[in-house]
């Protein structure tokens, strides 16, 4: 009995996640922040969080864990949704190939630590500059998350990559201001660049490509302002 109800919990909490994807997107979308629509959809948002049903960010593990799945799940869906559109019915063949495959894989660690770098900046110079946030601990969540990444195939190359080229960023970033200056530019780029696809179809795709994982992680800020909507640091 204890299980079925666990499952029931389960099962009616990611219907409730998947419905507050769809309110984030109509927000996204509403240019007028002032208007009754917007909201009332916030209004609707909000609801959802005072009811417990998403958690909100109140700890650096909540953030280290907001960071990761986010950039995982952008990585995931844009990457895949690309190829599945690019090579159509083709797809899945195309999957059960070793070699093609082994480039989906590379393209997907590559594009996951990029996405992870963009997060982890973006977030921690939100909350610099709008929360107040005194403690930047920034490259030290960003680097625990890809050691940790190891234990699930992350190879040593692309570790070690990742980990200079965000060290490199990192030196040269304005926590105050990143955040308003495309901060998602990177990992756009990374997944133009790493897709497993003929350079002069990427080419064709680029701007569609970008837009793609633009919009993706627009959705993610609009979630991640709600989760950190009440957070202040003194």
């Amino acid at each position: 009995m204890t299980n079925t109800r666990t499952a029931g919990e389960w099962n009616r909490r990611n219907r409730y996640l998947i419905h507050l994807k769809k309110l984030l997107k109509q927000l996204y979308l509403i240019e007028d922040k002032s208007s009754s629509d917007y909201k009332v959809l916030n209004a609707e948002i909000k609801g959802y969080l005072d009811a417990g049903l998403i958690t909100r960010i109140a700890s650096e593990k909540d953030l280290q864990k907001f960071i990761q799945q986010r950039s995982a799940h952008v990585t995931q869906t844009t990457l895949y949704g690309y190829l599945k559109t690019r090579i159509g019915v083709k797809f899945t063949a195309m999957v059960e190939d070793d070699v093609f495959s082994k480039s989906i894989n590379i393209a997907k660690w590559n594009i996951y630590m990029t996405a992870i770098a963009d997060c982890s900046l973006y977030v921690f110079s939100y909350l610099i500059a709008e929360k107040n946030l005194k403690e930047n601990d920034c490259k030290e969540i960003y680097l625990d998350i890809i050691e940790n990444e190891k234990e699930n195939g992350l190879t040593d190359e692309i570790y070690q990559r990742a980990k200079q080229e965000f060290l490199n960023r990192y030196d040269k970033i304005n926590f105050n201001k990143y955040y308003l200056e495309n901060p998602f530019k990177e990992s756009c780029l990374a997944l133009y660049n790493w897709a497993p696809i003929a350079d002069e179809l990427k080419t064709l795709d680029k701007e569609i490509v970008l837009n793609s994982m633009r919009l993706k992680w627009n959705l993610k800020i609009e979630e991640f302002k709600k989760l950190t909507e009440n957070l202040r640091f003194n």
